[in-house]
């Protein structure tokens, strides 16, 4: 009897001992977590890495501690994982894509992977000479609008993965017939331009280009830094106003948004800087006349194929001669179509945007400087 007991007392820790060594062969196969890549000013995303995949957490930017994707990145590469959490996966690095926005395919070529592309919403917004050539030789395809998009098209392509914004809910809901990865970008809601700019780091992430995003983005971050700290405090410094009057309103961003961190890191007061919106707000001419008709600068965009003068801006809208600005001829005005790559470059390089505001309030501090974007209006 005791020579059984014993029998099977071996026995069984054999069949431990097997289990053991079979579940150490197959651990290369399991996600073992490594740690949390930091992330410096983006509020739309966080890193997680693991021994074989890399985890993004897309955050609601209305409900930061919400989570609204997990993008789980396993590289083609090796074999897939086993024990993966819940989310969707995607093998890296993506090679067919299309993209729904011109800021996309802007980190694009800044990573060098327009080549992946595939097919693009409205390429007529997408001055890039690449896409162009694409569009013309039928490589790339145009998907129509990005609040709808021609779903035949897409099925048709095949795209791995469609980047488009959570904005265009419309054309999302289509998607589902494609079987392709929906991957949402946040990066338009960034407020702080820095925090746009990491995003570069986040499309680094889905095409094996890590290196080269954090490369560029640490570029960015230092030359930022480094105007930014031109500006001296200032007891008195320049106000500012911005955009133009449309139809009954007058829209201009809020206080704690991405233009208002901008004017501020630039050495001025933005009359709306005590405002709590980070988004656009409405007024209408009056309200604006009153808070702004004694401002230093007006800065504005314009979508024309002439660039603005004081005479045009004074024949759109009488009362725009009302203002402080307009008399003392201290308006700069961008002209988005003339100067297409503006909100293409704006996303990775807000320090080429605050290098020409830091020229407008404070010419010395930058001798000799040629701004890139805005320009004085002329008479």
């Amino acid at each position: 009897m005791r020579t059984s007991i014993g029998t099977i007392i071996n026995v069984m820790l054999c069949l431990v001992l097997f289990a053991s060594c079979n579940q150490r062969g197959n651990s290369t196969h399991n996600i073992l977590k490594s740690n949390t890549d930091s992330i410096y000013y983006a509020k739309g995303f966080n890193i997680e890495q693991y021994d074989s995949c890399k985890i993004i957490n897309l955050l609601n930017p209305w409900k930061q501690e919400q989570v609204l994707q997990t993008y789980i990145l396993c590289p083609k590469s090796k074999p897939l994982p086993n024990n993966l959490p819940n989310g969707t996966v995607i093998r890296t690095p993506l090679n067919n894509t299309v993209s729904f926005t011109s800021v996309t395919c802007g980190f694009f070529d800044e990573l060098d992977i327009l080549s992946t592309l595939i097919g693009v919403a409205e390429p007529q917004y997408i001055d890039i000479n690449y896409v162009k050539e694409g569009i013309k030789k039928g490589n790339i395809k145009d998907v129509g609008m990005a609040s709808n998009p021609n779903i035949e098209t897409l099925m048709l392509i095949e795209p791995e993965a469609i980047f488009t914004n959570p904005i265009n809910d419309s054309g999302v809901s289509a998607l589902n017939k494609v079987n392709s990865t929906i991957i949402n970008c946040f990066e338009y809601m960034e407020t702080n331009p820095l925090g746009q700019a990491e995003w570069i780091r986040f499309f680094g992430l889905l095409f094996e280009k890590e290196s080269l995003a954090d490369s560029l983005f640490f570029n960015t971050v230092n030359n930022y830094n480094k105007l930014k700290a031109l500006i001296p405090d200032f007891e008195n410094r320049p106000t500012v106003f911005a955009e133009l009057k449309y139809g009954d309103f007058w829209y201009m961003p809020g206080g704690k948004s991405y233009m208002a961190n901008l004017f501020a890191d630039a050495g001025a007061d933005y009359i709306l800087k005590d405002s709590e919106s980070s988004g656009s707000t409405s007024f209408s001419f009056e309200t604006v006349l009153d808070k702004a008709e004694n401002a230093d600068f007006w800065l504005f965009k314009h979508y024309n194929n002439y660039d603005m003068t004081y005479q045009q801006l004074a024949s759109d809208y009488s009362n725009y001669t009302l203002f402080k600005a307009y008399k003392n001829k201290n308006i700069y005005a961008c002209n988005t179509l003339k100067r297409a790559n503006y909100y293409i470059e704006l996303p990775l390089h807000p320090d080429w945007i605050l290098e020409d505001l830091i020229y407008i309030f404070h010419p010395e501090l930058l001798p000799n400087y040629t701004t890139r974007y805005y320009i004085k209006l002329k008479e």
